[in-house]
């Protein structure tokens, strides 16, 4: 299943403003608003590497499934091209 990247982020901007203002009204120190951020970058960071990583194998999947298909559009667009340049030379 694709990680939802967006509902990650979402979330991280809510926990943010609730540590914000948390920080606002004195009910946690300095010190726990800057080690809790750093963990809630860190799962972020962790979200989105493996949002890229589904990409990427996704991708990868794709590419070798549909490897003859690439391989007859480039020699489409390659004749297609060397078509159209020997029309203008003429």
């Amino acid at each position: 299943m694709f990680p939802n990247l967006l509902e990650s982020t979402k979330e991280y901007w809510q926990n943010l403003d609730r540590l914000e203002a948390a920080y606002q009204q004195g009910e946690i120190p300095l010190e726990e608003v800057d080690t809790r951020v750093a963990e809630l970058m860190t799962a972020l960071a962790k979200e989105r590497r493996k949002a890229f990583n589904h990409f990427l194998h996704g991708s990868q999947h794709w590419l070798t499934s549909q490897r003859e298909t690439l391989i007859g559009l480039g020699i489409l667009a390659l004749a297609t091209y060397l078509w159209m340049l020997t029309s203008s030379i003429a």
